[in-house]
């Protein structure tokens, strides 16, 4: 864990003489990307309370906390891309060096979709504990409650398939939406699993508005999720073809309007992503099609490539470079 960054701090060091006589550059950049971090996170911070900012999770949110020699299967925590693709290849011979998760679910669900999708259930349906940013997206609600906001509840858009934020919101006493994925030999669609237990396919989703985001936050997962009832109706968003096929029906289109409303109008804030794979652009594309205008935003990621920097450049979003424990710690700060 990193320590907060604290510009105070340092400056009392510089003006006792404990940095010296004049801040050396190393202290001056550390004190500069402080005061951009809080900046950033009440710029942020503002943006929650007004609706305006969508955050963004990636498989990198869920290794949030996790020590650097914790076993994810011994320790209980959720796999990395890297560690899913190793779990899947070695049993069902995988016949290339590199494991790249797409290719190895490709490769076992040609050897049999239902293995693949019982292998997946296998993993994601256990009991995970939520982390730092699971649980500071589920207090948001009560913080802004707390400070008079009129608008409480965000759409939190994320690729994962497991449960451990709506468990996050259960152990918070939020209730939340939680808005599917979910994919057929016949057809695509989205669910609304709601607050009280009731599942409701959305049919029309030009018309459908059973929500309320000034109250309660809705999770929307784009790539789907993992049931503990009803496995067959699990979908899983994970091989090549599954990204083709999700790309080539336009199935972002599928979702309510009124959700759909709201990404239009909003930065999206990216937790835990890299451009490094082809499969996360698929369904950004989507989405910065469906904007008139381009809305910008943030990507919070620690020592971003080159390549992730000129990408991002080229869709107008800022890249932040500094842990996402720390970027927690400061939108904790900022919003109490």
């Amino acid at each position: 864990m990193s320590p907060p960054l604290d510009r105070s701090a340092l400056l009392e060091g510089a003006s006792c003489g404990k940095l010296g006589s004049a801040l050396a550059g190393k202290e001056r950049n550390l004190i500069a990307a402080v005061d951009s971090l809080i900046q950033h996170c009440r710029i942020v911070a503002r943006g929650l309370a007004l609706g305006s900012v969508v955050p963004f999770l990636g498989a990198g949110a869920n290794q949030l906390g996790r020590p650097p020699d914790g076993c994810w299967e011994r320790d209980g925590y959720l796999p990395s891309g890297a560690e899913l693709a190793a779990y899947l290849a070695e049993p069902y011979g995988f016949p290339e060096e590199d494991l790249d998760l797409l290719r190895v679910s490709q490769w076992v669900d040609l050897e049999s979709p239902r293995r693949l999708k019982d292998e997946l259930h296998r993993v994601f349906s256990k009991d995970f504990r939520p982390n730092k940013l699971h649980r500071f997206l589920a207090g948001l609600p009560k913080a802004l409650r707390a400070r008079g906001e009129e608008s409480c509840g965000q759409l939190i858009l994320t690729t994962n398939y497991d449960h451990v934020l709506e468990q996050a919101f259960a152990e918070a006493g939020d209730p939340v939406d939680v808005v599917a994925f979910e994919a057929t030999r016949r057809e695509q669609r989205f669910v609304h699993l709601r607050p009280d237990g009731e599942r409701v396919a959305i049919a029309e989703p030009a018309k459908y508005r059973e929500f309320a985001l000034e109250q309660r936050s809705v999770i929307l997962k784009i790539h789907g999720d993992v049931k503990q009832v009803d496995r067959d109706r699990e979908t899983f968003v994970v091989t090549e073809d599954h990204y083709i096929d999700y790309l080539a029906r336009r199935s972002i289109a599928l979702l309510p309007a009124y959700l759909m409303r709201r990404l239009r109008e909003s930065d999206l804030c990216f937790l835990g992503y890299s451009m490094r794979d082809w499969n996360v652009r698929v369904i950004l594309r989507e989405i910065w099609e469906e904007q008139a205008t381009s809305t910008g935003g943030w990507s919070i990621q620690r020592h971003p490539s080159e390549i992730d920097k000129r990408f991002w450049a080229k869709r107008e979003i800022k890249v932040l470079d500094v842990a996402l424990e720390d970027w927690v710690d400061g939108m904790q700060e900022q919003l109490g």
